[in-house]
Formats: C-alpha cells, sequence, structure tokens
C-alpha cells in the first residue's frame, strides 16, 4: 500500500466490510453463549469494531500481530481462518491449537496472528521481540500489538516503549481505550489525558498520536501513517484509539460500573450503522450490496461453527504433545 495514499471510498467499505465482519462472528458467539450452544470464557468487541478494521486494512500476512483475550476482532481483521478460530473456541483438535489453547491463547502464524496473551501488557515486550526479528532479517514486516487503556499503567508498557524508542523498532502499540479498564474507569486510574501523550517520555523516536477510533477515516488515516513510519525504519509509533464497549468486560459482566446514560450515549453513536451510512452516501456500495455481504459472512459463519461441531475432541495423549520437557 502506497504510505501517502488517501482514503476513498473503497478503502471505506473495506474497513466497514471487515467490521460487519467481526460484528456478525461476535453477534452469534453471544447467542450461543446465551443459549447454551457454546461454552467458553469469551470478552465481546462489540463497539471496538472500527478499530480493528482499520488496523486490518493495513497490514500484510507477513506483518505481526500479538493481541489479548478481548481479540477475535483483531485476529478476525488480520485475516485468521475462521473455522480454525471457531473451531478453537470449541475446544476441538482442529482448532487452531489445536483445542488446548482455548480463546484466550490464540495463535496462527500462517496470517501473523503471532500471539493471544491472558496477561494484562505481556504483549507489549512480546510484540518488541518480534520487531527486532524483523528489523535484524532486514525485512519489512510490521509487529501491531494491541491493549487496552489499563495496560497503560504497569511497567511493561514503560519497559517496551522505552527499548522500541531506542531500537527504532519497527512496532505499533496500539491501545484500544474503551474508556474502562476491566470496572475501572479511565480518568480514575490514569494520570494523563491522553494515552498518546506518554509518547513525549521516549525522546524523538516515538511517535504518539491519539484518534477517534471509531471514525473510519481517522483510524485508517492514523494506522496508514503508523505503519508506513514503521516500515520505512522511522521508528514505533503509540496510536490511542479512542473508543467504547459495549457489554461488560466479561461475557455475564453486565457492567453496573457503567452508568445507564453514558453507555446510552455511547450506543446512539454506534460506530457500525455510522460506517455504513457512510458507504452508502459514498456510492462504494448499494444497501443490496451490503445486505449481500452480511448475508455471505452469516454463511461462512454457519460453516465454520458446523466444521467446529462436527471436529473432535483432543485426544487424551495431546496433553503431553507441544510442551518443553526434560532431556
Amino acid at each position: 500500500m502506497n504510505p501517502t495514499e488517501p482514503f476513498s471510498p473503497t478503502a471505506l467499505l473495506e474497513v466497514y466490510r471487515k467490521a460487519l465482519f467481526i460484528n456478525v462472528v461476535d453477534e452469534r458467539m453471544r447467542s450461543l453463549l446465551r443459549s447454551g450452544g457454546m461454552q467458553a470464557v469469551y470478552y465481546s468487541p462489540r463497539g471496538q469494531e472500527i478499530v480493528a478494521a482499520a488496523m486490518g486494512a493495513h497490514l500484510k500476512p507477513t506483518d505481526y500481530l500479538v493481541t489479548i483475550y478481548r481479540g477475535i476482532h483483531d485476529q478476525l481483521a488480520k485475516g485468521m481462518p475462521l473455522k480454525l478460530l471457531v473451531a478453537e473456541y470449541f475446544a476441538k483438535a482442529t482448532g487452531a491449537c489445536k483445542g488446548k489453547g482455548g480463546p484466550m491463547h490464540i495463535t496462527h502464524p500462517e496470517t501473523g496472528v503471532m500471539v493471544t496473551t491472558g496477561v494484562v501488557g505481556s504483549g507489549l515486550p512480546i510484540a518488541n521481540g518480534l520487531a527486532w526479528a524483523s528489523q535484524l532479517k532486514g525485512d519489512d514486516s510490521v509487529t501491531v500489538t494491541t491493549f487496552g487503556d489499563g495496560a497503560s499503567n504497569i511497567g511493561a508498557f514503560h519497559e517496551a516503549l522505552n527499548l522500541a524508542a531506542v531500537w527504532k523498532l519497527p512496532v505499533i502499540f496500539l491501545c484500544q481505550n474503551n474508556q474502562y479498564a476491566e470496572c475501572t474507569k479511565y480518568e480514575d486510574a490514569t494520570s494523563v489525558a491522553n494515552v498518546a501523550d506518554r509518547a513525549a517520555a521516549y525522546g524523538p523516536n516515538m511517535a504518539g498520536v491519539t484518534v477517534d477510533g471509531n471514525d473510519a477515516e481517522a483510524m485508517w488515516t492514523a494506522m496508514r501513517d503508523a505503519v508506513a513510519r514503521a516500515r520505512a525504519g522511522e521508528g514505533p509509533t503509540l496510536l490511542e484509539a479512542r473508543t467504547f464497549r459495549f457489554m461488560g468486560h466479561y461475557f455475564g459482566d453486565p457492567a453496573p460500573y457503567i452508568p445507564k446514560e453514558e453507555l446510552a450515549e455511547a450506543m446512539a453513536k454506534d460506530p457500525l450503522p455510522i460506517c455504513r451510512e457512510a458507504v452508502l452516501k459514498s456510492g462504494a456500495a448499494t444497501a443490496a450490496d451490503l445486505d449481500a455481504f452480511q448475508k455471505q459472512y452469516e454463511e461462512e459463519l454457519e460453516e465454520a461453527l458446523k466444521f467446529a461441531t462436527d471436529s473432535p475432541v483432543p485426544e487424551l495423549e495431546e496433553i503431553d504433545r507441544d510442551i518443553y520437557g526434560a532431556a
């Protein structure tokens, strides 16, 4: 992709299609959990679809992604095969990690989904390692690590950003600031107005950008610039995408800590229908086109669910495989 390519109706449609795909999968996953059709730990990305979609629009299969437990939108946007993803949620042997990783530990190196971690903030140092490898090999691969606002307050965040700036690593620290660190409001635990303000502490090699993550054009453009900067060897970016999660921290969390009026205000600005309307106004697609895309995604999901349902569970012997043991 041209690093100076302007945002276009075609780019807008790509972002919307990725966001719609994420939404179709998320809605069905939550429906299955409610009905007992699936048993898994689940962290809904509802409300944050545009952030991941705009990110994925700029990444190649050879680029690396390090995400967190609320990462299904990131994984789908990066291009991870749906069948392998769903089968892992069902703990089946055909899953991306043979049913042994589960939702919080999904990997798929073929599409660059390198790590999904359940430990807050732990992905940032890992991303540095991947970016360092790219730098040593001299390729143009970029590493993106996504995390929430709460992770910006732990030691690994500061250590990782400092080292990335010192070595000018091709890494993008994408903070999906959804305003709540589990059940703690952003302002109650963070000393700066914006997470990206902290980039200044790491010197000129670290760019700091705060953007409306729910705005398709703003998010796409900010991600374009961060990726171009990394590929050109100009150093890392701390990119803060301001967004909002519409669900509790985990599936089943009623989120009493979010004031009802605050949630209602955020949901009234749901980025998905806003993006859909923008696509229609741009002329990039018709309503019939978008409805056809949704039907296509729903059919793909049904195939993936059947694949997962029909797949076998791991053999008992599998528990001793893919592990380190004494010589």
